[in-house]
């Protein structure tokens, strides 16, 4: 059953928007331009932080491309931690400005500073391209450590939704190159590009649907999707060895279409001897923090949450 609360603001939300037709399953354009409006909506709803102050930079990535990263810090903090932030948006939307109202809460409540990074998407982007941009900014942030007043030991990666997936990915290509990393916070993370096909308990209250996650995955992986040809650093669920990799935080509704598999992705990193915190948050749909962020759960989410990060 749906958690009372954001039944509640579920139902007022909908009436308020009306019907709203389904965009077509593998049109990653349409998808892209509902999910962005939803986005900016929510965004707006966001308070202001006068306290956060933020600073863009360009990081060079891989191929030679420069992507946005931005900084941002609370005024008179300095804990010597720091997060790196991946925007959901399941691997096709969402952006920087799009989540900033996110980030600036996450700063304001836990006075650790975050580089919230504008890795670029798919489908013009495939494959592990959304991994190795955002692994390139951890590694422009640790080995700028000093000048950002941060341990190079105290760095994090958060990541929601699909950025969570692009999180955990992170902290593979991190264990693979050695690269530090103290933990890794992954709030209803996207790591399985084989779950397309709809469970009939949770269908009814899927806010991102299985169709969406069809078109995000197919528009990552084109026609490698579901194939053995899938790299985990692209879709983490795929990952065999889990040994080595950073400390975990999960956390994920009970009606989220990715509950089975954040609960299989902790139970590998435990069996491997990796630290994992697991909440499964009862009566909770996809994104419930941010469609209702004054419900019980949503207040008990961000305080784990926000434990979380001051302990890096």
């Amino acid at each position: 059953m749906m958690d009372a609360e954001i039944a509640a603001v579920l139902a007022s939300a909908l009436e308020a928007a009306g019907e709203v037709p389904p965009t077509p399953r593998g049109d990653a354009q349409a998808l892209r331009e509902v999910t962005n409006a939803t986005l900016a909506a929510m965004d707006a709803g966001d308070p202001e932080f006068p306290n956060v102050l933020t600073e863009d930079h360009a990081v060079t990535v891989g191929d030679g491309s420069s992507i946005l990263a931005r900084w941002y810090t609370k005024a008179g903090s300095r804990p010597g931690s720091a997060v790196l932030y991946l925007h959901g948006g399941g691997m096709i939307c969402g952006s920087v400005d799009l989540y900033d109202g996110v980030v600036a809460k996450y700063v304001e409540e836990t006075g650790v500073p975050f580089l919230s990074v504008d890795y670029r998407l798919a489908p013009e982007h495939p494959g592990t391209t959304l991994v190795t941009d955002s692994h390139s900014a951890l590694t422009w942030l640790v080995e700028r450590g000093e000048d950002f007043g941060v341990d190079p030991a105290r760095v994090a990666v958060l990541g929601d939704s699909g950025g969570g997936g692009v999180a955990a990915g992170v902290a593979i290509a991190a264990r693979e190159a050695r690269t530090p990393l103290a933990a890794q916070i992954l709030i209803y993370p996207m790591l399985d590009d084989r779950n397309v096909e709809p469970d009939a308990h949770i269908a009814p209250f899927a806010t991102w649907t299985y169709d969406n996650n069809y078109t995000g995955w197919h528009a990552l992986l084109g026609d490698d999707l579901g194939t053995e040809r899938v790299s985990p650093l692209a879709a983490p669920a795929r990952l065999s060895r889990f040994d080595g990799l950073a400390p975990a935080f999960i956390d994920v509704g009970d009606l989220d279409i990715f509950r089975d598999e954040n609960i299989a992705y902790a139970r590998n990193l435990l069996s491997a001897g990796v630290p994992c915190e697991l909440h499964v948050r009862p009566g909770s749909l996809h994104a419930f923090d941010r469609l209702a962020p004054n419900a019980r759960v949503s207040a008990a989410s961000w305080t784990d949450r926000c434990r979380a990060i001051t302990a890096i």
